[in-house]
């Protein structure tokens, strides 16, 4: 029977009993902890991961600098790879490609040489296609490093030395940025202008009680490699108070029109980071699925010398709309700013303040250590020199000395003996050639004596007064703001806040036409200049063979409308919404905009803006009937409209008016008869409703239009008719009446003036906007069209030419000068 053997005593005192929670707690901070020291995150003095740092340093020690010839890149990958990185050949290689990159670093660490990718996303070529030698910035990063001024560690297998940090003669990790994942945190510093961050270092050396908004007089904001823009201070600010914050970064663009009168929009610039290709995809993806209207064409014509995707707009698109939608789904990004980086070791969120001040600490260890290692070698450089004029002092004895000796050895000794050189002096003197007994080379040693001892007190002045430290770190900054700085490329606006597609268009008044193949425009109302009554007009519209104006009316670009048609439904749209386009052009189509059944007309447009609790929209119907029903009814409309008035017996809806409850309101009728009545003796009704009578109309007679007039109301009712005609007359000439009356005669209509087209109550300063159904329109003062009574044929108001006829009026009030 076999037994278990038994356990040394000293290997059982070795045994500790471990929870399994406890050790791996502790196995993972440890793993943690070596991720995030040795390899996620830059250390804050010189602004770099350890790969990146081996990575310069392998170069430099296989002397590939920015004077020699490029080198294969995948030697260096493999110098760096065997010597300092023990880790795969993609991840070193991926980091050399990425310090190459103008798009990714604002001062690229690495001269390359062939395909190091592409802002389009496009990976670099392969390791053995692609040369590569350090960029001439990249060598300040080392510069001094033989001289002692930082600490060296072994490397993973014991054979080499390598740096724990490299010199850094500027603040790299605020100029060239970083990003990072460690385990439980991120960083992502943002890049800077060069000359702006060493233009703060230096104010901080100047005043170190300086506050954060002290620097940002000298640092405006991140500067990225692909310029854009800005969005915001304050986030900038928040950045660098407490080294997190969210920017927006904004493509650059601008406008150019075509010479077929279109418009295209050039993206010059892209937010750092910004994928182009597939920027061009979504908004690709974005015209086909019809979110984002009015795009003709896209291009992108980018090349060697910069970023230029072409966005071609439809004739008659709204650009300013166009440009709004592709800042909000496109051409705007979001970056994190998490100033994440190892102070002694340990991750710390810096402010912009505290970065440069870890820096500023590392530079002065760093030209302290330099100035005692220059000390040395100076101090023993001056005891060579005492020990080389003693010996000129005394030429004839000393190489009498040396002659009468047995041996270089036994030289030494009698030098040492004889003029109390030291060993070190001993040892020059023997090994000095007669050449250098010359009176010329005397002199040339007494003044490099000189010089020498001049240096050793500079550089004692150096090591002793922090001053004078503090500014050998400032001329060194200058010299290097003066041999790398550029100007800025990132340029920084003030956030406005959200955009609206109406803060975009200025507000104006426009006349709108549509047509009865609804065809549908918008032109400023100043393209139309005041004329006298009688005349043709000008050409309003080019339309289609076939085709006639249907409607015509005026709004602001920022009225939000409701739009009647004459089967009783309502629809909702923005002015703005309506493509703008010349005065001759035919339009779009509807369709595009409103969901507009087939011989479907708008016959009515109401602006919602000027809705107010209490008010109510008064409709009235071809067949005479009234109906009142409360705005609130009309908050909420579908994109395929909601019904306004049950219509019956083929009626249609004429005219809306808003009422306030308090309004006498005036039908008027083809024929020239007008009823005027109380509002009140209409209730109010749902939407489905179909009204009451309001007129009792004549056989063969119609309702033309309604409008709504208050009691002490001193306005004028502007009648025209088909043929052109009109008249204005007191509405206090209208008498009130009991509503489903037949009402008194409004004008005189026959054959010369033709049945009436419309009824609006008007001020004597008000425009009137008169378009026929062939598309010619005029624009004439209210106060040229005579005030006459009621029982009248009126004036001729437009030139109507045979064979067309009015289709409408709009009225407006003059504008301001």
């Amino acid at each position: 029977m076999s037994s278990e053997p038994e356990m040394p005593d000293d290997v059982a005192d070795r045994i500790e009993n471990v929870r399994v929670e406890d050790e791996m707690e502790q196995s993972y901070i440890d793993y943690a902890m070596s991720v995030i020291a040795g390899r996620a995150l830059p250390d804050v003095r010189d602004g770099l991961k350890p790969v990146h740092r081996r990575i310069l340093y392998a170069m430099h020690e296989a002397g590939i600098s920015s004077g020699s010839g490029h080198r294969k890149s995948s030697s260096i990958v493999g110098e760096t790879m065997g010597n300092f990185h023990p880790h795969g050949d993609s991840a070193i290689y991926d980091t050399l490609v990425r310090m190459a990159q103008d798009f990714s670093m604002r001062h690229p660490l690495v001269d390359g040489q062939g395909n190091f990718g592409s802002v389009d996303g496009d990976p670099a070529a392969a390791m053995r296609y692609t040369e590569a030698r350090m960029a001439p910035i990249a060598e300040e990063l080392l510069s001094d490093i033989e001289k002692d001024t930082v600490d060296f560690q072994a490397n993973y297998d014991d054979r080499l030395q390598e740096p724990t940090v490299l010199p850094a003669a500027f603040p790299n990790l605020l100029v060239n940025g970083s990003s990072g994942i460690a385990v439980g945190m991120s960083t992502n510093v943002p890049p800077h202008n060069l000359g702006e961050i060493i233009d703060a270092t230096i104010h901080l050396i100047e005043d170190p009680a300086c506050t954060i908004p002290d620097l940002m007089e000298y640092v405006e904001g991140p500067d990225f490699p692909t310029g854009a823009t800005i969005v915001g201070r304050n986030s900038i600010r928040k950045a660098y108070q407490t080294g997190r914050a969210r920017l927006t970064v904004r493509a650059d663009y601008h406008v150019e029109q075509t010479d077929s009168g279109s418009d295209r929009i050039i993206l010059d610039e892209l937010p750092y980071q910004q994928n182009k290709s597939k920027l061009v995809e979504r908004i690709a993806e974005m015209a086909n699925e019809g979110t984002l209207e009015g795009i003709r064409d896209l291009r992108d014509e980018s090349d060697r010398d910069g970023i230029r995707v072409v966005v071609e707009l439809k004739r008659g698109a709204n650009t300013d709309v166009v440009e709004n939608r592709l800042l909000e789904s496109v051409l705007e990004q979001t970056f994190g700013v998490i100033n994440l980086a190892l102070v002694d070791g340990e991750p710390r969120v810096l402010s912009l303040k505290e970065m440069l001040e870890e820096y500023l600490e590392h530079r002065k260890e760093v030209v302290r250590r330099r100035s005692e290692y220059e000390l040395a070698e100076a101090e023993e450089r001056e005891h060579i020199l005492k020990g080389r004029l003693l010996a000129l002092d005394h030429i004839e004895e000393v190489v009498e000395t040396i002659r009468n000796s047995e041996d270089r050895d036994a030289a030494k000794d009698a030098l040492r003996e004889t003029f109390e050189f030291t060993q070190m002096q001993a040892e020059h003197i023997v090994r000095m050639q007669l050449g250098s007994l010359t009176s010329l080379e005397a002199a040339e040693i007494e003044a490099e004596y000189e010089e020498v001892q001049a240096t050793i007190e500079r550089l004692e002045t150096i090591l002793a007064n922090e001053s004078e430290l503090l500014g050998v770190i400032k001329e060194e900054l200058r010299e290097i703001r003066a041999e790398y700085a550029d100007d800025r490329r990132t340029s920084i606006v003030e956030d406005m806040g959200e955009v609206t597609d109406e803060d975009l268009i200025p507000n104006e008044e426009v006349v709108v036409t549509l047509s009865e193949h609804d065809y549908i425009k918008r032109v400023p109302v100043e393209t139309f200049s005041s004329q006298h009554r009688g005349g043709k007009g000008i050409i309003g519209a080019d339309l289609k063979e076939g085709d006639r104006i249907a409607t015509v009316f005026t709004a602001q670009t920022h009225d939000d409308l409701l739009c009647f048609t004459d089967q009783g439904q309502v629809y909702r749209l923005k002015v703005y919404q309506i493509p703008e386009m010349s005065r001759t052009a035919r339009g779009t189509s509807a369709v595009n905009l409103l969901n507009l059944d087939d011989e479907e007309e708008i016959n009515a447009v109401v602006a919602t803006d000027d809705f107010e609790d209490g008010e109510y929209l008064t409709m009235a119907t071809r067949d005479g009937y009234v109906k009142r029903t409360g705005v609130e009814n009309f908050e909420n409309i579908l994109s395929t409209g909601i019904i306004a008035i049950s219509l019956e017996d083929a009626d249609e809806l004429v005219d809306v008016e808003v009422t306030n409850g308090a309004s006498d309101i005036v039908l008027g009728t083809e024929t020239g008869m007008a009823i005027r009545f109380d509002e009140t003796d209409v209730r109010s009704m749902g939407r489905n409703a179909r009204g009451v009578r309001g007129i009792k109309l004549e056989e063969g007679d119609r309702v033309a239009g309604v409008s709504a007039i208050r009691e002490t109301d001193d306005r004028n009712l502007l009648t025209v008719t088909r043929r052109g005609y009109g008249k204005r007359t007191p509405l206090s000439e209208y008498r009130p009446q009991s509503r489903n009356g037949k009402g008194l005669v409004d004008i005189k209509t026959a054959e010369r003036n033709g049945r009436v087209a419309a009824i609006e109550a008007v001020e004597d300063s008000d425009h009137v906007i008169a378009m026929s159904e062939g598309g010619q329109l005029t624009r004439i003062p209210v106060a040229e069209i005579s005030s006459v009574g009621r029982n009248t044929k009126g004036v001729h108001v437009m030139d109507i030419e045979t064979g067309d006829r009015l289709a409408g009026i709009s009225v407006f009030p003059e504008p301001e000068a």
